[in-house]
């Protein structure tokens, strides 16, 4: 993918802060988010591949989970810490596009993996008995495939379309990354296109997602409500509370964060939303899917007893 358009502006300035005396705290702030983050998502990635009793299509979708989470840390973090360390805010054309379009990458393919994995709870509690034909491992790797796929294929459009806009004369973009809208903010291009198409990208990508993720979840209450046994209905809801906070956490700060401000406060609050959405979500993951999950603890044990031995 080349890097090059008919811009005059060849670097941006990220709007991190412009207290100083915020920038030490900041940085080890992010330092401390990035560090548990990585060892949260590796830890639940390395307990899945050592472990044959996690070797299970539910599994097989969190070790991805995950492994987005893990690759997303380093989307935006070590360029932020860099500054806050430097004072200077500064990002290549090159690198914001770079940024730009992992950023899309990463929450595309997330989005679409917390839709497949509702669907494998939907297959695992309503079709139970054919659940080991429906989720074979091949099907589990096509669908994995394609959430990879479509996710590098609208990191592709929004970045393309990018590339394709002139900036000018400003170039301080107002946001602690490389992302669409503040960016179009400082074209001096026309960007109705670019408006249009990053909707109905994202209205698309959202819409249906969250749609295959509702419809899972009405037909898994529908199932669980008419069960005769108190006991297997609990049971099966108790596998989806990890997958259901996850998903309210993802859609929710994400809701929030692209809400349009109405007032100069409204986009500093944008902003917070943002930072819970892109630090505070793949930090949590591990330790949601953790907290209650007894195979998760159980293959935490007997990994830990093959080191001490």
């Amino acid at each position: 993918m080349a890097m090059e358009n008919d811009s005059s502006v060849s670097e941006f300035i990220l709007g991190l802060t412009d207290q100083t005396e915020l920038q030490l705290p900041l940085f080890f702030l992010f330092l401390v988010n990035c560090a548990v983050t990585v060892m949260g998502n590796m830890s639940l990635i390395v307990l899945i591949f050592l472990n044959l009793h996690l070797h299970t299509p539910m599994y097989f979708f969190l070790f991805n989970l995950s492994f987005i989470d893990f690759c997303y840390s380093f989307v935006c973090t070590p360029k932020m810490l860099l500054c806050f360390v430097s004072e200077r805010n500064i990002i290549s054309f090159a690198g914001c596009m770079t940024q730009l379009f992992f950023l899309c990458f990463f929450v595309n393919s997330e989005c679409y993996v917390l839709t497949v994995m509702a669907y494998d709870r939907y297959v695992a509690i309503c079709q139970p008995l054919l659940y080991g034909v429906i989720m074979s491992p091949r099907v589990c790797s096509l669908l994995m495939l394609g959430s990879y796929l479509l996710g590098f294929a609208g990191a592709m459009v929004h970045t393309g379309c990018m590339m394709r806009l002139s900036f000018c004369d400003s170039n301080i973009i107002n946001h602690y990354m490389c992302d669409i809208f503040p960016l179009l903010q400082l074209s001096c291009s026309s960007t109705y296109v670019n408006e249009l198409v990053s909707s109905v990208v994202v209205v698309t990508v959202v819409s249906v997602s969250s749609l295959m993720i509702l419809i899972s979840y009405a037909l898994i209450l529908y199932n669980v409500i008419h069960r005769s046994s108190a006991k297997g209905s609990s049971k099966a809801m108790s596998t989806c509370g990890s997958h259901i906070v996850t998903v309210g956490l993802f859609y929710g700060f994400g809701l929030l964060t692209h809400i349009k401000p109405s007032s100069p406060g409204s986009v500093t609050q944008g902003k917070l939303f943002s930072v819970f959405c892109n630090f505070g979500v793949p930090m949590l993951n591990p330790l949601i899917y953790s907290f209650r999950n007894k195979d998760v603890k159980l293959a935490l044990k007997r990994t830990l007893k093959r080191i001490t031995n």
